[in-house]
């Protein structure tokens, strides 16, 4: 070739490489579209693993065959009848005698098939492939996509280990590096800030041993903007090329729209004093954690003591003087030890710019005009409980007064809490996703199509959670999850983490992250969360569950239902008239019946009683306990429902609470429950049994936010898109917010008119709003219940065996009192209380206990109640001659020097 020609090719290659790259831009300035409507390809086979499958069902007949087709471009057509079209290739399959994997024991029956060894899986995975049942002469009996993710962690096991995914900024490079082993080709668009046009469309390459498409660029890219450029097979819109954000986006720009590459150590990203900031002492013991769950924008979006630009936002809890903080320190005092933030990190429901703020009408107590204001902009309003996640590893930014300055507000909040003495705990939302498939606001499903999500029979992402379920059996989305906490431990001293539906995820997962955690921080990060065991893996159908029953000797907390529901009475998602009638042992179940509530009978009220003593015992398996017909039984023995009563080995593996975000607060449900004759004064006294409960029960104590100042919801029992109003906390203590208006009609009592009834029959009654005495008079007897727990060590326990050995129930058994339950903890040899006894009476008339064996004690109320808030106790709580006097509605300790 003379030297002419060669310049012109080399001119005609620059050519192509400038006219690529323009196209490539354009792509990068391009919007997310909104997915064309398609019907998902059926994927009914499964890859076992990198060389085996499995087509549950199929039948071979003689002459018959299966065969695997396939095309670069997505260009397949399958029809029964007539022979494959559009195929690049095809490859047969041969029986396999290899065993099923257990992680796919849930799938039905059917033959295994191998694929040839010289076949190129890999680059099938980057293909369309149908699995085709075929005729002798090649037409098509049936076909079916395949389940990729036995392949995909088989070929590319090696990925789990990477500690760089994500971008990752230094002074000489920057390097990129996500996980899309299935796709054809992925650039990397940069963008030199979070509006501007992209500035280059760069080629990653493609490292074929795990998976990743690296880029390395020269210099510290820190703050630009970038999103990943991705040809991709769907499963419903065949060859795509997507535009999207990073999994391991760690900032973002307002409403998540492009990645930022940002280094967290940076000091442009720490607020004054990071890096030296003390925290709180650390809790010796699981049992010694108290927790306040908490919604960053409830705590402050009313609060009138801060600054406006900062109402709602992290930096609300860096305003000392609030009443929102004064508050939270009051309670750090008293024996608080957590905060747990509902999710903060990046969720797609709130608009991080431009969110609005309905008018709410000054309307009657039981009038359906606040909810319609409400409900009008639900979709546009600044309120949701954030269980939408779209980024993990990057905070919100609704919750920041810049969207850009996430990161350092977030962290401020963090040094805030700290200094008023609070760890920082998390909701950790790993078990589902805002969105999936070729949604805008889908993440994982658009880099890896068919992999992040658990799929059904048919190939449809799983909706149990009640959104787009992941898979955290599969390698990397477990591995997205455990870098995910260990970023947040790490980056942003998280000291505690509460799990959504904790169950839905495997056990050997929740305990490799317990064990990253714990390296990241130095010393025991406590986890709990949800052990709920329904769905899809209900009862280990795809693996060991980290739920209630199979989570025990782990040492992560699970929430105990056992208690709560005898507490307060029926379960969650009760309505119309059973929400009523279905009184619990708090409220009035058999001693004190509502209108509907005559139909229970007195072994309902005894079981109530000794389920309330296997919360108090921290529901242990092995504890012994004689129950109400005399036999004395383990917990595990004692039946709830169609499971035991008892299902932790340790205390520490149960959580203890009787009110959370979900479902009516306790002061609401007690509404429901509690005759309408119950005056205000007792309705307070009610509230502050339930934190009794908690507070002397062994395991983990949890509180909802506004417990304490008699919360209410005005009857919203699905609060979470309910917006600032039915959300309100009122920390000057005037009101709690009842009866301002019928909650929003979805999820709460629209779909029954005695649903609606009932609540509007509540809302009107003037009498049952607490005045600002009540509500302080609770605030101050909750406090006291913290510094009992917090001085008596006795009231949280460290192990199985110390309860065990010290914990009994004097006055249970066949001839018990059911309205009056007593625990005695002996402390000997532990130094302190020689023995405590807690007395809850949750009767409207006093009660006493005989104890004979106590008579020569001289046992006396707690140093905390004999100057406490609650005077009805310090007047009429007594001890003499073995006889215990507890006054009405009251909870009493009496400790033994």
């Amino acid at each position: 070739m003379t030297a002419r020609l060669k310049r012109l090719a080399l001119l005609g290659l620059l050519l192509a490489a400038t006219a690529a790259q323009a196209g490539d831009l354009d792509d990068c300035n391009a919007a997310v579209p909104e997915p064309a409507a398609a019907a998902p390809q059926r994927a009914e086979a499964y890859w076992l693993d990198a060389r085996t499958l499995q087509w549950p069902g199929l039948a071979l007949r003689a002459g018959e065959r299966l065969r695997l087709h396939h095309a670069r471009a997505a260009s397949l057509r399958a029809v029964a009848g007539e022979a494959v079209a559009g195929a690049d290739g095809a490859v047969d399959l041969q029986p396999s005698g290899a065993a099923l994997p257990a992680r796919f024991r849930f799938i039905g029956d059917g033959p295994r098939f191998a694929v040839a060894a010289g076949v190129d899986v890999a680059g099938l995975l980057r293909e369309q492939v149908l699995l085709v049942h075929e005729a002798a002469d090649g037409r098509v009996i049936a076909a079916t996509g395949l389940q990729t993710p036995g392949a995909l962690d088989d070929l590319y096991a090696a990925a789990e280990g990477l500690g760089d995914l994500g971008a990752h900024p230094a002074k000489a490079r920057t390097t990129f590096a996500v996980w899309a082993p299935t796709a054809q080709r992925v650039q990397l668009c940069r963008y030199a800030g979070a509006e501007s046009p992209a500035v280059a469309a760069d080629a990653m390459r493609f490292d074929a041993a795990t998976g990743v498409w690296r880029a390395e660029l020269k210099g510290d890219l820190s703050g630009q903007a970038y999103r990943y450029l991705v040809d991709v097979v769907t499963p419903t819109q065949g060859r795509v090329r997507n535009l999207v954000t990073d999994p391991y986006s760690v900032a973002l720009t307002a409403d998540s729209q492009r990645s930022v590459v940002a280094d967290l150590a940076s000091p442009a990203l720490k607020p004054p004093g990071w890096d030296d900031a003390p925290r709180p002492t650390r809790v010796k013991a699981a049992t010694d954690q108290v927790i306040y769950e908490l919604h960053v924008r409830d705590f402050s979006a009313s609060d009138d003591t801060v600054r406006p630009a900062w109402r709602g936002k992290y930096l609300a809890f860096t305003e000392p003087a609030s009443n929102g903080m004064k508050h939270l320190k009051a309670l750090a005092a008293a024996g608080l030890t957590d905060v747990h933030l509902l999710p903060v990190f990046d969720l797609a429901s709130v608009p991080e710019r431009g969110c609005k703020t309905p008018v709410v009408p000054d309307a009657p107590a039981d009038s359906e005009a606040q909810q319609a204001a409400v409900v009008a902009l639900a979709a546009e309003d600044c309120f949701n409980w954030g269980y939408d996640p779209w980024h993990f590893n990057a905070p919100e930014g609704s919750y920041a007064t810049d969207p850009l300055n996430r990161v350092v507000e977030f962290r401020a909040m963090v040094m805030a809490l700290h200094r008023a003495g609070l760890r920082v705990g998390m909701d950790m939302v790993y078990n589902h996703m805002a969105a999936a498939g070729q949604a805008p606001k889908s993440v994982l499903d658009r880099l890896v199509p068919g992999y992040y999500h658990r799929l059904d029979d048919k190939g449809r992402i799983e909706r149990s959670t009640c959104c787009d379920n992941t898979a955290t059996e599969h390698r990397m989305m477990a591995k997205l999850m455990i870098d995910s906490a260990a970023l947040w431990v790490r980056e942003y001293r998280i000291d505690s983490m509460r799990f959504d539906l904790m169950g839905h995820q495997p056990r050997g997962a929740m305990e490799r992250l317990q064990r990253r955690v714990n390296a990241e921080a130095g010393w025991p990060v406590q986890l709990l969360g949800e052990g709920w065991n329904f769905g899809e893996v209900a009862n280990g159908a795809r693996f060991r569950q980290a739920s209630q029953l199979s989570l025990n000797g782990s040492g992560i907390g699970t929430f105990s239902d056992r208690m709560r529901d005898a507490a307060r009475g029926g379960g969650a998602g009760e309505g119309g008239d059973a929400i009523v009638r279905n009184q619990g042992w708090l409220n009035g179940l058999v001693y004190d019946p509502n209108a509907l509530g005559g139909g229970r009978s007195r072994s309902d009220l005894l079981d109530a009683a000794d389920l309330i003593r296997v919360g108090l015992a921290g529901s242990l398996r092995g504890f012994e306990l004689t129950t109400w017909r005399g036999e004395k039984k383990r917990l595990d023995a004692i039946a709830y429902g169609d499971q035991p009563a008892g299902f932790a080995s340790e205390p520490g593996e149960v959580v203890n609470y009787v009110e959370n975000h979900d479902n009516q607060t306790l002061f609401d449900v007690n509404t429901l429950k509690l005759p309408l004759a119950t005056s205000r004064e007792d309705r307070a006294r009610v509230q502050m049994l339930g934190a009794a409960l908690v507070a002397f029960s062994q395991g983990v104590a949890y509180f909802h936010a506004g417990q304490d100042i008699l919360r209410s919801k005005s009857l919203d029992r699905n609060s979470y898109d309910s917006g600032d109003w039915f959300n309100r906390l009122d920390w000057s203590y005037q009101t709690n917010h009842f009866g301002t208006g019928l909650p929003p009609k979805q999820g709460n009592y629209g779909q029954d008119g005695r649903d609606w009834e009932l609540a509007r029959e509540r809302l009107a009654d003037k009498s049952i709003a607490p005045t600002p005495g009540d509500i302080a008079w609770a605030r101050d007897v909750f406090r006291d219940l913290l510094k009992i727990r917090a001085s008596t060590p006795l009231l949280r326990l460290p192990s199985a065996a110390e309860i065990e050995k010290r914990v009994s129930f004097p006055g249970s058994g066949k001839d018990q009192n059911p309205v009056l339950v007593a625990t005695r903890i002996d402390g000997r040899g532990l130094g302190g209380y020689r023995a405590v006894i807690t007395l809850i009476n949750v009767a409207p008339t006093a009660q006493v206990l005989e104890l004979p064996t106590e008579a020569s004690m001289h046992w006396r109320l707690h140093p905390v109640q004999r100057q406490g808030a609650d005077t009805r106790l310090r007047r009429e709580a007594r001890f003499a001659n073995g006889r215990f006097e507890v006054p009405a509605r009251s909870a009493a300790v009496f400790v033994l020097q």
